[in-house]
């Protein structure tokens, strides 16, 4: 196999890694990978308005909006009016949302995360550079993606 064949089935692997495990949290679940970060953003942050997510999970604030809408109708959120200002809308887990939270699965990037962390920082680098050079390659690096692991379209 030529090295640049190897790079495209660790890729696959990769992807192929995300897609299942994001089948595994959906039939677990019934939620997104996305929408379980904006749950578990809200319980370890507490309630935040629509924009504040947006930044923390490294989402739009249409994507967000969007997520929020669909928590929402699932009874795991529910829109209150800010004590401090009347008109900021602020997100706000329901008692449904807080044991979604406690209870969902781990992440993928849960696991990568701890794996990660046990390299030295030198590899960890090597890694991220290497990353970052075929997302260039593949002329990604201008795509729009959230630091978590879900399959989907990106938009730029």
């Amino acid at each position: 196999m030529s090295d640049h064949d190897e790079i495209l089935v660790a890729l696959r692997r990769i992807t192929r890694a995300i897609d299942l495990q994001s089948k595994r949290l959906v039939k677990a679940t019934g939620l997104t990978a996305p929408q379980l970060v904006v749950i578990d953003t809200l319980h370890k942050q507490g309630d935040m308005s629509p924009s504040a997510i947006a930044r923390a999970v490294s989402l739009s604030q249409a994507t967000i909006t969007s997520i929020l809408d669909r928590l929402v109708q699932a009874g795991l959120v529910e829109r209150v009016k800010s004590d401090t200002d009347k008109r900021v809308v602020m997100a706000k887990l329901t008692a449904k949302g807080i044991e979604a939270s406690k209870s969902s699965p781990e992440l993928l990037q849960a696991g990568f995360l701890r794996s990660f962390r046990t390299l030295q920082p030198w590899e960890q680098n090597m890694l991220i550079a290497s990353l970052q050079r075929i997302a260039e390659l593949m002329d990604a690096e201008a795509l729009d993606a959230a630091p978590f692991l879900e399959p989907g379209e990106l938009h730029q």
